[in-house]
């Protein structure tokens, strides 16, 4: 479904990607580990061409992304929801017309508000939100917990094959955090897409995934099951996944 190819950037010579290589198969739930500053979202963004790489390629069911393209870019972004971390909620619309710019251009033109209304009711349920206590309510007027839920169900109104998660929990305590972990597991379940989850939450991520990568200073340090992560005996991975383990046991504290 995507596969990254060699994907090299730097932002004022200062490189964040050093040629990534990475396969994506259809129907897998897939996260990318690693400390900040790795290019761990950067990757995600090329993804949609929000970034284009300096060298190498992006491939997205078969067909090159080339952000300069905008037929490319348009087909490409209608199969892909994405996740925007903190939600990125625009604070001047309500729940509705939130949701509702996730719905591609041409495809809104097309439907009657009666479709309109459909569509952004089931993505709000989807989420586990009361679309009539929430359609007309401000950011704003929302806790961090439910903006994220509105922004999941912007991502997957569109109907997508892809949905990429740019650090879906992050400010969530243990509890919400939990809960949008177990709504990504659901959502990929029942509506059948490819997902793409850049976490710092490697417990979460572990449990959830098929496969998981991990990124070292814009290069490929790790690739492979949540068994085999957790068995590396890689330096680097092993002290990634010891701290994990020990931040999961605190937060089970502080849930109970």
């Amino acid at each position: 479904m995507i596969e990254y190819r060699a994907v090299f950037k730097a932002f004022d010579d200062l490189p964040v990607l050093a040629g990534v290589d990475l396969r994506v198969g259809e129907g897998e739930m897939f996260g990318v580990f690693g400390p900040s500053g790795t290019g761990k979202s950067v990757l995600l963004k090329t993804t949609i061409g929000l970034i284009e790489p300096d060298r190498g390629s992006v491939e997205v069911e078969g067909e090159t992304v080339r952000p300069w393209d905008r037929k490319n870019l348009s087909r490409i972004r209608h199969k892909v929801g994405y996740v925007f971390q903190n939600a990125a909620l625009f604070d001047s619309l309500n729940v509705w017309e939130n949701v509702e710019m996730g719905i591609p251009e041409e495809e809104l033109r097309g439907l009657s508000r009666l479709e309109r209304t459909r569509r952004i009711w089931h993505s709000l349920e989807l989420v586990n939100l009361d679309p009539a206590l929430v359609v007309t309510k401000l950011p704003a007027e929302l806790s961090g917990g439910m903006r994220k839920r509105v922004g999941i169900a912007r991502a997957i109104v569109g109907r997508p094959r892809i949905l990429l998660w740019d650090e879906p929990t992050t400010g969530l305590d243990p509890v919400n955090t939990a809960a949008v972990e177990r709504l990504i597991e659901q959502l990929s379940e029942e509506l059948n897409v490819t997902s793409v989850i850049v976490t710092h939450d490697i417990e979460g991520g572990l449990l959830m995934c098929d496969r998981v990568a991990m990124l070292q200073g814009g290069r490929l340090r790790f690739c492979g099951t949540p068994t085999e992560f957790r068995a590396s005996d890689d330096p680097f991975v092993r002290a990634f996944a010891d701290r994990s383990a020990a931040q999961a046991a605190l937060d089970h504290l502080e849930i109970v």
